[in-house]
């Protein structure tokens, strides 16, 4: 029988993402669109993990399903980390990827391309119904162009450069990025985790 995780997010793009990332693992993924009256969570964390902590616990006791929480983000050096935890709402009550990636835009102005430093941040939580499982993280170095470039991705992708590939994410597609991303690399910790439960449970 095959374990379901529930992805604890309404997001497509993020699911079609992460469903990529991670199938190799035997789990039927779902989404908080398959469970109507499932709880918003308000992400009021200070850090990633505590924000994906928050979705993965709460919703598994919704669901009462295995569920896997993401919260991720970029920070940027210049900007003092911002926009960190509030990349999603960076331009506030009318917020966009458009807007949030304008706004970086906007506040990083014209300095230099060697002080354009960023990274994005991962954190994956998974929990079932009876609490936390396990935690994992993931970092992607990189720099933030003088203008949007590529229609792949979303969220800060056509802004976020590869260095080695002098191009952005949004600009590289999913190929690549599948394979380096911060996303990938937490989700490569948290498939170690999964696979664990799912053969503990098996074994009992």
């Amino acid at each position: 029988m095959t374990t379901e995780l529930v992805v604890a997010t309404r997001n497509k793009k993020k699911l079609r993402e992460i469903r990529d990332i991670l199938k190799g693992i035997p789990v039927k993924l779902a989404s908080l669109t398959d469970y109507p009256g499932s709880p918003r969570i308000i992400e009021n964390g200070k850090t990633f993990r505590e924000n994906a902590k928050k979705k993965a616990v709460k919703n598994a006791s919704f669901t009462q399903k295995l569920t896997l929480g993401e919260d991720s983000g970029l920070c940027v050096k210049a900007l003092g980390g911002k926009p960190g935890v509030y990349s999603s709402r960076f331009a506030g009550r009318d917020k966009s990827d458009l807007k949030n990636n304008l706004k970086v835009l906007r506040l990083l102005g014209n300095l230099p391309f060697k002080n354009r430093k960023a990274r994005y941040v991962c954190a994956v939580a998974v929990a079932d119904k009876d609490g936390l499982i396990g935690v994992a993280e993931g970092t992607c170095s990189g720099l933030i162009a003088f203008k949007m470039k590529g229609r792949r991705g979303f969220g800060y992708d056509p802004l976020f450069v590869i260095p080695e590939y002098k191009k952005t994410f949004a600009e590289l597609g999913e190929g690549i990025k599948h394979k380096m991303s911060h996303r990938f690399r937490a989700l490569q910790k948290a498939g170690k985790v999964i696979q664990k439960y799912i053969e503990r449970k098996k074994s009992n």
